[in-house]
């Protein structure tokens, strides 16, 4: 239930937003609008408001929305359409002087643009209000090391403290991570300035050789090494109520010596043999009050990341002081929080755009394409980790549309800024069957992009 209602707010939101903006500008620039739609399909709930008429829709299928106005060329190939059985409307000169086509190319443009720039503001806004909550997150300090591995190359070494990436200061494990993989895109190696265990500065060169291209794993196991992890013994700290681990027994405190007969010594074992075991009975052997009991537990089958993963319901029992010692906060001001939103923004959209291209020329897997199904699943995993999350994803999904929204595709908003810079270059409207050539082919683009995805989908949630 979560999943799906945070899919559909979020679905809501955004769709909403980048319809408005090409609604308000088509205002801003006299254009009448007939109908704005939330959603496809048979109206739940229409009406009407404004002088001009304008009927606003929300429809069944929550998968996108529309802004129709009022246009010469689409009225009459929909009036002349011989499977139109509407009423035959006529329009004034006067009502005429406020359709799309008569405006100018550069008034057209600003309402095909409007639509993927309200997106982009949007995730302007959404990571402005979350720097101005300010910034948590773990110190870049390396944690495990794998022989043999890139990182090891570059002597990197366990306990070291990331300082710079690429020249750009790192605060965060999050601002290292981000880096890494901009740079694994377009470069062979990067400069790493770390602080080691001595306290001091030193510098590494990374080389990105043999990375493989699968866009699903993370870079820093690409590279062989991981974030540092707090000490935690495999001692319980909470129980969430009804959650298969109240159910079979467990108390806060237990202590966790043996899963089915092999020995537990941090509490990731517990974690991923709990992962790797939906809908299995496990044989617990716990230390509860100085005393050895058994306990048997069937850990439940939810959705992560497009797999069926077994969850206990109990969460660790925390270091509180080491833990904050590998935390670090940041707050910025106004200014500084809109300057960073503004540049993650930007940063995002180059990003999205440097990974369409290396998955075109086929440096990077296609796997990293996500359909509905997986967009909703992330779309409920955000929700449940809290507000800022949730607020975070909502800023990336919004880019993803606004980014694609430009992209020089026929049908898309891209496509047709590219008919209108034609129409700039050559002095006149591009012809209409150059237009529905372009439509047929954009169809078939965006068809073969969605074939991917839902692809993608399955082999995520059906196969694992």
């Amino acid at each position: 239930m979560m999943t799906l209602i945070a899919f559909i707010v979020t679905i809501g939101i955004l769709v909403t937003i980048h319809e408005y903006g090409h609604y308000q500008v088509a205002r801003w620039c006299g254009i009448r609008v007939l109908r704005f739609s939330i959603g496809f399909g048979k109206p739940l709930w229409k009406k009407t408001f404004g002088k001009e008429g304008t009927e606003f829709i929300l429809a069944a299928i929550p998968l996108g929305g529309y802004v129709k106005m009022l246009d010469e060329r689409e009225l009459k190939q929909e009036q002349d359409d011989p499977a139109y059985t509407g009423p035959i409307i006529q329009y004034s000169e006067t009502e005429l002087a406020s359709a799309f086509n008569r405006k100018s190319v550069y008034q057209r443009m600003a309402v095909v643009l409007a639509g993927p720039m309200a997106n982009l503001l949007l995730a302007v806004l959404l990571y402005w209000g979350l720097f101005l909550l300010g910034v948590t997150g773990l110190k870049p300090i390396i944690g495990d090391v794998q022989e043999g591995g890139l990182a090891s190359h570059a002597n990197l070494k366990k306990g070291d403290i990331i300082h710079s990436v690429d020249g750009k200061a790192v605060k965060t494990w999050q601002d290292a991570r981000w880096l890494l993989l901009n740079a694994s895109l377009e470069k062979p190696a990067v400069e790493i300035e770390s602080l080691n265990a001595q306290q001091v500065l030193q510098r590494s060169t990374l080389s990105f050789t043999g990375i493989n291209n699968d866009a699903e794993q993370d870079i820093l196991d690409k590279l062989g090494m991981q974030m540092i992890q707090p000490n935690l013994p495999a001692v319980i700290g909470e129980l969430l109520p009804d959650s298969a681990a109240a159910q079979a027994g467990f108390q806060v405190g237990d202590q966790i010596l043996s899963i089915d007969h092999v020995n537990v010594n941090h509490w990731d074992d517990v974690v991923n043999t709990v992962k790797h075991s939906p809908n299995k009975q496990l044989q617990f052997e716990v230390l509860r009050a100085k005393q050895t009991i058994l306990v048997n537990a069937t850990p439940a089958t939810v959705q992560e990341g497009g797999k069926q993963v077994g969850r206990l319901g109990a969460s660790v029992k925390i270091n509180r002081q080491e833990m904050q010692s590998m935390i670090i906060e940041i707050h910025y001001s106004p200014f500084e929080s809109l300057q960073k939103a503004i540049e993650k923004t930007w940063d995002t959209s180059i990003f999205s755009l440097k990974m369409l291209g290396n998955m075109i020329v086929g440096k990077v897997s296609w796997k990293g394409i996500s359909g509905p199904v997986s967009i909703a699943s992330f779309a409920g995993e955000s929700a449940n980790l809290g507000l800022k999350v949730f607020v975070g994803f909502l800023a990336l999904v919004s880019i993803s549309i606004g980014v694609l929204n430009l992209l020089p595709i026929p049908v898309l908003d891209g496509g047709h800024l590219m008919y209108y810079i034609a129409e700039i270059i050559k002095g006149s409207p591009v012809s209409e069957q150059v237009m529905m050539a372009g439509q047929r082919i954009g169809l078939g683009v965006l068809g073969l992009l969605m074939m991917v995805a839902i692809f993608n989908d399955i082999n995520r949630f059906m196969i694992g």
